[in-house]
């Protein structure tokens, strides 16, 4: 029997408003890039502020539609999902390329931390799908 845990979880600031693109079966997909900062001192006693970006992606409906809602950019946000690898191949290209990226799948949570007006959460509750 295998065991594993494979979590990702990210508090940081949306780099740009939701994209959320129709596919072929009829669903649609939500793309997000967050945006995580850290700052350490280095050897010479220097602040080094890091910027990492990290791209997130769901096909679930009720979080699609949240993100579409309410996905701006700066918004500050936290995610709770898994790490995915995947395949992908540009059109006359004939050898794959990978995209390492974050997915809200059921279970998957993105809560809105700022204060804004129209803040909003979704995640695997009831309340937070369309009915």
């Amino acid at each position: 029997m295998a065991f594993g845990l494979n979590r990702v979880q990210l508090i940081g600031r949306l780099g740009a408003d939701v994209t959320v693109n129709h596919l072929t079966s009829g669903g649609r997909v939500a793309n997000l890039s967050i945006a995580t900062d850290e700052s350490y001192i280095d050897k010479s006693g220097q602040k080094v502020d890091k910027t990492e970006w990290h791209r997130v992606v769901t096909f679930q409906p009720g979080l699609v539609e949240v993100m579409e809602r309410h996905a701006r950019k700066g918004r500050l946000v936290y995610v709770d999902g898994k790490l995915q690898t995947r395949p992908w191949r540009r059109d006359g290209e004939d050898a794959d390329r990978f995209s390492t990226e974050i997915l809200l799948a059921p279970g998957g949570r993105l809560q809105f931390l700022d204060k804004r007006a129209d803040s909003a959460t979704a995640g695997p509750n009831p309340q937070d799908l369309p009915s």
